[in-house]
């Protein structure tokens, strides 16, 4: 049973500002929604690899073929950074892939589109690797450990991804008519998927507060996304991409850009399950995860051997 005097001096903790470590005591909910959480992170960056994966092989030069290589890459590595630090719970990694791949775990909404043409994967890193470094560095200084280190890291690699995203954006903006064509069909379709990506709004969203109070998160989901949308406004108009957003408009009194209605029947939607890929990309990685089973055989078979080995040697 958790007491007040142990709660209360668990969020003096967080209020000083101090790190929680894995063997430190934490409240239940906390411990709680920091797997929660993370978990899904991990289960994001899995996913993510599929959209852009998909284009590797027809991506349109051999450089840009190595750079999306490499990016999917970074990846499936920041998955592996995130379910290291939420294993630390005292979880295993298996049930964690296990609960989104069989069960009712959830990764991020972005992931459940199409990826129509390249120009899609350029606006990926442009706008979705961009909305994730907005949120992923506020992360990097959550009051958990481990979670907070992970996200050290994988912001170093992001902000990477999002330059040679808005690097792409920008040549192919510059380009033939066909291009611009192509890369603003791309931005038309991806901007409002990735408004979504920040959650609901504050008045909607049952876990924010919580997190706050635990300084899991620094900031609100509307606090983020309006962050991402004043820095992103600039951006565009530096290639002449036109955001789909008629009611974007400055607002001097507050400083910030106003924006229009979020779809948030669609973003409800696909978080249920009815997102146009959703099927096919949970069908994609089950197969992976089945038709990978035998490695892992392999790998804990070797593990075991190598241990019994050293056991005997000692």
């Amino acid at each position: 049973m958790e007491t007040q005097q142990q709660l209360d001096n668990f969020q003096a903790r967080i209020d000083a500002g101090e790190k929680i470590e894995p063997k430190d005591w934490m409240p239940d909910r906390y411990r709680q929604q920091i797997i929660r959480m993370g978990s899904q992170h991990a289960h994001s960056e899995i996913v993510g690899m599929l959209p852009e994966g998909n284009w590797i092989g027809r991506a349109p030069s051999l450089k840009r073929k190595l750079v999306l290589l490499a990016k999917v890459q970074d990846e499936a590595g920041h998955g592996l950074y995130l379910y290291s630090a939420i294993e630390t719970l005292g979880v295993s990694r298996a049930d964690l892939i296990d609960q989104y791949l069989y069960g009712s775990a959830k990764y991020s909404s972005i992931f459940n589109y199409p990826t129509l043409s390249y120009a899609d994967v350029c606006v990926i890193g442009w706008l979705v690797d961009g909305a994730a470094i907005v949120n992923q560095t506020k992360l990097a200084q959550s009051s958990y450990g481990p979670y907070s280190r992970a996200n050290i890291r994988i912001c170093r690699e992001e902000s990477f991804h999002k330059k040679q995203g808005y690097e792409m954006v920008a040549k192919l903006a510059s380009g033939t008519p066909a291009q611009r064509k192509m890369v603003q069909d791309a931005v038309n379709r991806f901007w409002w998927p990735t408004l979504m990506m920040f959650g609901p709004s504050d008045s909607d969203s049952p876990n924010s507060a919580e997190l706050i109070k635990w300084k899991v998160k620094l900031n609100t989901n509307d606090e983020l996304r309006q962050h991402f949308i004043d820095r992103t406004v600039m951006e565009a108009e530096a290639v002449n991409i036109t955001l789909p957003d008629p009611d974007l408009k400055f607002n001097q009194e507050t400083g910030h850009w106003d924006y229009g209605d979020i779809p948030w029947d669609e973003f409800w939607d696909v978080v249920q399950g009815n997102g146009v890929m959703n099927r096919e990309r949970m069908k994609a990685r089950r197969e992976a995860h089945e038709n990978g089973a035998w490695v892992r055989k392999a790998a804990q078979a070797y593990a075991r051997k190598k241990k019994l080995s050293r056991e005997q040697a000692s």
